[in-house]
């Protein structure tokens, strides 16, 4: 597959994330209908779109929880449709990712649920390592006191923030965030937008923001795409996306603070 170019900027690098002409369909219904998108090193980049428009199925096909019906897909260098079993698994321990609900399991600590991905995938680390790495990490959320926690006792702005731990536990080159700040309310929004900034800046992640929210697009990303009935729109800083005069980029205005 030919490379696709990311537009010069001196804080960006190589395609990390490369995908073109892709489409999914489930039965009749056609959810994406030949998109293409690049992400770029060290990258923010949200993707935008009504609740069901296929943003969640376009993450879960670029770690290889979905196969596309057509289309490319190339990540850090792997053609992902030309992976086994074991090289997709490998693949996806470069990628974090931040599910919507967290993911935490219920019946573990917050230590436990940090070092379960550690001792299940780095099976040299010794303890005092699966420690050190659970501290970094839990540091880098603002959350190091929390480690004896249970999942029911954190508030739901922890509990994200937790999630995101979980997904920096293997330091991966990607992040995938899935909602982000749903169901939290403004002022655990910006602190959760301010994390997804620290981490881009701290780890060099390369990052896909799903969203539907605005000001979390806003804060957090250097370019914005929005996902309208299969396709994207035409991409670019939120400014420029947001002051065009396309009526469907209006309607979508219009849709988030409705909602």
């Amino acid at each position: 597959m030919q490379k696709s170019k990311c537009k010069p900027d001196k804080n960006k690098g190589e395609p990390v994330i490369s995908i073109q002409g892709l489409y999914k369909s489930f039965g009749t219904l056609d959810v994406l209908k030949g998109i293409d998108l690049t992400v770029c090193e060290g990258e923010n980049v949200a993707v935008l779109g009504k609740s069901g428009s296929g943003k969640s199925v376009l993450i879960k096909i670029i770690v290889g929880l979905l196969k596309p019906d057509k289309g490319t897909l190339n990540v850090l260098e792997k053609e992902v449709e030309e992976l086994n079993g074991k090289e997709l698994d490998e693949l996806r321990l470069r990628i974090g990712f931040s599910f919507q609900g967290s993911a935490l399991y219920d019946s573990m600590s917050v230590f436990e649920n940090l070092a379960f991905p550690l001792t299940m995938n780095v099976k040299h680390l010794t303890k005092k390592e699966v420690e050190s790495a659970v501290e970094e990490a839990l540091e880098a959320v603002g959350l190091k006191d929390k480690a004896e926690r249970m999942p029911a006792e954190l508030s739901g702005g922890q509990r994200k923030r937790i999630g995101i731990a979980r997904a920096l536990i293997l330091k991966p080159e990607i992040m995938l965030y899935d909602e982000p700040t749903a169901g939290l309310d403004p002022i655990t929004s910006a602190e959760i937008n301010e994390l997804i900034n620290e981490v881009q800046e701290k780890y060099n992640t390369s990052s896909i923001i799903i969203t539907h929210d605005l000001t979390c697009a806003k804060n957090t990303c250097n370019r914005v795409v929005m996902l309208v009935e299969g396709k994207f729109l035409p991409s670019g800083k939120f400014e420029e996306l947001f002051g065009t005069d396309n009526q469907q980029v209006k309607d979508f205005f219009n849709y988030n603070f409705i909602q």
